[in-house]
């Protein structure tokens, strides 16, 4: 985030370039403890300046700035480090962040490589090789979400973490410009806020004005129980009076609760969890409450830092706290996790795929765990940091966090609208011959819903594979065509949270020729009706291929009615039918002396059932079929 600490793990990376100059850059490096990286930067600069720099203090640049997200400048200064062979990898991963973010997708590959390569059993590395264009398919797909800048509550200074609890909108502050600022990035120290929803727009904001909640520290996220009774919250390692210093003379981040009493909130309480030593922070509710969810770097974590999960009983008493598992935490940074009241999982990070910065993730509930985390897309994400996503699932809106560009201040909340589906799930369709089952490549696959509107459009590689997105719960048709075959079609349910693997056979196309006839299967019309649907224009696109393959080929077009309706308009409307094949027909490029078309009414039946024909036996009965004049 632009300027504004994350509440947690910004601990100094250590450095690769040994502790030769130390006695040089003691005043730098202190500054960089302390985490006062635009102080420490500086520092830096000056140190550069008298000509006493070298890949350390060019290292402690590049991640001065990266800390306070000035991509540009870090990747400036990581840039004349990462070339050697004594660097850190996760130095060369965080260059890599900042080429993201900076647009530069091509020389972003390349230092990801050079990450890969130096940690290739890193799960950044290994999602990383698996997709390593991931960042333009992104970019290509439509947003799923709206983010509309909240103007009335966001300031030049930094807001983010919005949530609603009634009417009632809390969320926190760096506008109280009386307060001292904070070394990390020069902005006042953050307090808790809360404003008001009226007329549907949130306005009114004040502080807090409880010197238990809002000291003369930070105070961050928000998290309150369905009851609006316990309200849970970080902030600095302050508690009765004392500041608490870690071993290195670090101030973490704890995690704390008030309950609400006489209509304030009362006796805070640090959670038994807490350390000076490690950071707890970023609270979240599961929707009954029993579970608290919260981001630490305490020891045993896989990353930066991880989400956590712990109990809470009836008396609001915690238990152990439980890492979740590798799938949603990563060598990088997870944070902000919010469960919304279907139990699904949102959450930010570094280290799975995004597109620069701090990414939102989507993780759907499986039991007691999660699924796969998906990149929600553009929209809710950007080059730059979005983080602190929460969601209702019932009125599809939500607030996010961000500082991308364009906002009022370093960070600024938006409010989200939902615009295409959230839930999605892969599906692997190959396509192979019939009957060598060899994979076909160059094949095209195109994906319906149940209303016949083309959803994507994809091409087999070598393999014969496509990789598919639907909509979770929906009806689907999935149609495979290529030269040389005729055409064929699947239809597919996406169930919830399951890659589906489905494969589409496909016949040589000389195999539609049978006899002195053309054997598609049927194309019905709808009643009364002679236009070509898609499932119509599906078949004829088979007859098509086959004659462009076989240029001497004569086709007649025969098309029947049922017997609704009299003779004479249904030989009439036949006709019609008829001559809408042969205009399709004719419109693929396929020369008119090649195609021409007869109707004949209800003269020839499939199923001769009079008048007590059933809806089924009218449909077989009004068709179209296709006869071979020449060869």
């Amino acid at each position: 985030m632009k300027k504004i600490y994350t509440l947690l793990l910004l601990l100094a990376l250590s450095t690769t370039f040994g502790t030769a100059q130390n006695k040089d850059t003691k005043k730098a490096d202190d500054l960089y403890k302390g985490l006062r990286y635009t102080d420490a930067a500086e520092a830096y600069q000056k140190l550069l300046k008298k000509g006493k720099g070298g890949l350390y203090v060019y290292e402690q640049l590049g991640s001065s700035y990266f800390y306070i997200n000035d991509t540009r400048k870090a990747e400036t200064y990581y840039k004349r480090v990462v070339k050697s062979k004594k660097v850190n990898a996760e130095t060369v991963y965080n260059y890599a962040q900042s080429l993201k973010a900076n647009g530069k997708f091509s020389d972003y590959n390349i230092a990801m490589k050079q990450f890969a390569a130096r940690a290739p059993n890193d799960s950044r590395s290994i999602e990383f090789m698996k997709n390593p264009n991931y960042v333009p398919k992104l970019m290509e797909e439509q947003p799923r979400f709206s983010a509309t800048n909240m103007k009335d509550i966001n300031t030049e200074y930094s807001e983010f973490g919005g949530i609603t609890m009634g009417k009632d909108f809390y969320f926190s502050s760096a506008r109280n410009t009386t307060r001292r600022t904070y070394g990390w990035n020069e902005e006042p120290y953050l307090d808790i806020y809360k404003a008001e929803h009226v007329g549907g727009t949130v306005k009114n904001a004040e502080v807090l004005k409880n010197k238990e909640i809002n000291t003369k520290y930070h105070e961050g996220n928000v998290a309150i129980t369905a009851d609006g009774k316990r309200m849970y919250f970080d902030r600095n390692d302050y508690y009765k009076g004392k500041y608490g210093k870690s071993e290195e003379g670090v101030n973490q981040i704890n995690l704390y609760y008030a309950d609400w009493v006489a209509g304030e909130w009362k006796d805070v309480h640090s959670v038994s969890f807490n350390s000076n030593n490690y950071s707890t922070g970023h609270p979240a509710l599961s929707p009954d409450n029993n579970t608290l969810y919260f981001v630490s770097d305490m020891p045993g974590g896989k990353g930066a830092s991880d989400i956590y999960k712990v109990s809470v009983s009836k008396e609001g008493t915690l238990g152990t706290p439980q890492r979740l598992s590798d799938s949603i935490n990563t060598e990088g940074k997870e944070m902000f996790p919010f469960i919304d009241s279907n139990g699904d999982l949102y959450f930010s990070s570094t280290g799975h795929m995004g597109l620069g910065g701090l990414d939102v993730f989507y993780a759907p509930a499986q039991g007691n765990e999660f699924g796969e985390p998906k990149n929600m897309g553009l929209g809710i994400n950007s080059s730059d940091d979005d983080f602190a996503f929460i969601y209702n699932p019932n009125t599809q809106e939500g607030y996010l966090s961000s500082n991308r560009a364009g906002g009022k201040g370093s960070d600024d909340i938006y409010t989200t609208k939902q615009l295409e589906p959230l839930c999605e799930v892969k599906m692997i369709v190959q396509v192979v011959h019939e009957y060598t089952k060899t994979p076909i490549a160059g094949a095209r696959v195109d994906m319906y819903d149940k209303f016949g509107n083309k959803l994507s459009t994809k091409t087999t590689g070598e393999d014969g594979k496509v990789s598919l997105l639907a909509e979770c719960e929906k009806e689907h048709e999935v149609q495979a065509v290529a030269t040389n075959f005729e055409s064929n079609a699947i239809d597919v349910e996406m169930a919830s949270n399951v890659t589906l693997n489905k494969t589409i056979t496909l016949r040589p196309i000389e195999e539609l020729i049978v006899d002195d006839k053309v054997v598609l299967n049927p194309i019905y019309f709808p009643l009364d009706k002679s236009n070509i649907t898609p499932k119509a224009a599906f078949e004829l696109d088979k007859l098509v291929a086959l004659m462009k393959k076989y240029p001497n080929l004569i086709i007649k077009a025969e098309s029947h009615t049922d017997n609704r309706s009299s003779e004479e308009y249904n030989m009439e409307l036949s006709q019609k039918r008829a001559q809408s094949t042969v205009q399709y027909i004719i419109s693929k490029g396929i020369d008119t002396s090649r195609i021409s078309g007869i109707g004949f009414g209800e003269s020839r039946p499939v199923v001769a059932c009079g008048t007590n024909c059933t809806e089924a036996q009218h449909q077989k009965n009004r068709r179209s079929e296709f006869t071979i004049l020449k060869r």
